[in-house]
């Protein structure tokens, strides 16, 4: 990247609201109809995706050479537990969910403080941006008050990232008992505008086998949804329970395009009928399925595409799992397509893999989609918000660039990623993430775990 006399960090940061032309790059637009641009321009206007093109006038755009980059959109994370982050790894070879569910949301997350919440979710949504993850959904089951809600939402506000708050309460332990009538609170007070980074969802479980029937999804909860006009969530989707309930939301008509499914392992072919049917949206984790073991523990890509619904990719719990969405991609790539010769070895069927710009539509524009944010990011599409990635394709792990998007999902990695925009204002730059003081966040992440762990440990 090139730079004028007056550095281009110094001028984004001086006039935030400037025309800002990126010039010269490799363009991945993963718009449908725009396609791959060997060698083009982007222009940012008003926080949006104003032109992309080959040669656009410069006009009083600040000019930023890009060449030798790639521009992708920036990935979209349909579903992690935010709060967790602080407990990275502490249990990378997790035998279940029965473990994980124990160990940690019924054994640690009862101990968190509101200042937890806001330590983890910004711990998470930082490494977020840092991975090129620029839409985060962040399924934040540990609202045991209204504060540990504030906190979490402030978190995402303090780091700049485009976020979903997907409330629900927590599995075990003591709580107030205001969720869900706290959403009315929050919806008021942090998501009044429809023009903003943030946004609110309901989140509930598929059914009562976890933590009880008041975190069942049913008519009530979907009710509540609803009568605030927000999306829905569903985690722990898999197996026949799950899909007898799948069959019994599409009765009540509570399953829709604003519904969306998370895991979906081991489902029956009548409940993927259904929720195509229904136009439900789906949120697949490959590394929770396939590492804990969910169900039948394989990211169920056939079975999405083979009902016509197009999945979006998500990160689940940094616990056990990786942190970025390189890693979900290949995860995914690898096992789908390992599966597909699987399958047709012996026999003269040709194998149906999908490819890497399957994966990385799964990254972006249909995890936009699946989170009801289609129509405002996932692609560099003129109109949309301007959440794009520089990816240096001349580093040493992506050089020669001789196809794009398969720089991008099978050779790419954070180091890779130059700079981050999110609603056209810059997050990272020349490869380091902005405003961020390590040292004390290195201090308050420690002292976080430290303090829970005790907590937990203590009771």
């Amino acid at each position: 990247m090139t730079t004028p006399a007056t550095p281009p960090l110094e001028h984004l940061r001086r006039h935030p609201g400037r025309r800002v032309l990126l010039t010269g790059a490799t363009i991945v637009t993963m718009d449908p109809g725009l396609g791959v641009l060997p060698r083009a321009d982007l222009l940012i206007e008003g926080g949006r995706i104003a032109a992309v093109a080959p040669d656009l006038p410069i006009g009083d755009a600040l000019v930023i050479d890009v060449t030798g980059s790639i521009l992708a959109p920036g990935f979209v994370d349909t579903h992690r537990h935010a709060w967790e982050a602080q407990l990275r790894r502490s249990m990378p070879d997790v035998n279940d969910l029965g473990e994980y569910v124990m160990t940690t949301l019924a054994g640690i997350a009862p101990a968190y403080q509101p200042h937890d919440m806001y330590i983890g979710t910004k711990l998470a949504a930082l490494t977020a941006i840092d991975s090129g993850i620029t839409t985060m959904l962040d399924f934040s089951h540990n609202s045991r008050t209204a504060a540990h809600s504030d906190s979490a939402i402030q978190a995402l506000l303090d780091t700049g990232i485009r976020a979903v708050h997907a409330s629900m309460r927590p599995h075990f332990g003591d709580w107030d008992g205001q969720w869900p009538a706290d959403l009315t609170r929050l919806k008021n007070t942090y998501f009044a505008s429809g023009d903003q980074l943030l946004t609110l969802r309901l989140a509930v479980l598929a059914t009562e086998e976890i933590a009880g029937p008041d975190l069942a999804y049913g008519p009530r909860l979907a009710r509540v949804a609803r009568d605030l006009g927000i999306g829905v969530s569903i985690d722990a989707v898999f197996g026949v329970p799950s899909s007898d309930a799948i069959l019994g939301w599409a009765k009540e008509g509570i399953l829709g395009p604003d519904v969306t499914l998370i895991h979906c392992t081991g489902l029956t072919g009548p409940a993927w009928r259904a929720m195509a049917d229904a136009g439900a949206a789906v949120s697949l984790a490959p590394t929770s399925d396939a590492q804990i073991g969910l169900e039948n523990a394989v990211p169920a890509i056939d079975e999405a595409l083979t009902a016509g619904i197009r999945p979006g990719l998500s990160i689940d719990v940094e616990v056990a799992l990786a942190s970025d969405m390189f890693t979900q991609m290949r995860a995914l790539h690898a096992i789908q397509r390992m599966r597909a010769v699987n399958a047709a070895y012996g026999t003269m069927d040709t194998p149906a893999r999908i490819g890497v710009h399957d994966v990385l539509d799964f990254a972006t524009l249909q995890g936009a989609n699946s989170i009801g944010l289609g129509g405002v990011t996932g692609s560099l599409t003129p109109g949309k918000q301007a959440d794009l990635l520089v990816v240096h394709a001349e580093d040493l792990n992506n050089m020669p660039l001789n196809d794009p998007i398969g720089t991008l999902v099978l050779g790419s990695d954070p180091r890779n990623i130059d700079a981050v925009f999110i609603a056209g204002q810059v997050r990272k730059w020349a490869g380091t993430v902005l405003d961020v003081d390590l040292p004390t966040l290195r201090q308050d992440v420690s002292d976080s775990r430290d303090r829970v762990l005790k907590a937990a440990h203590r009771s």
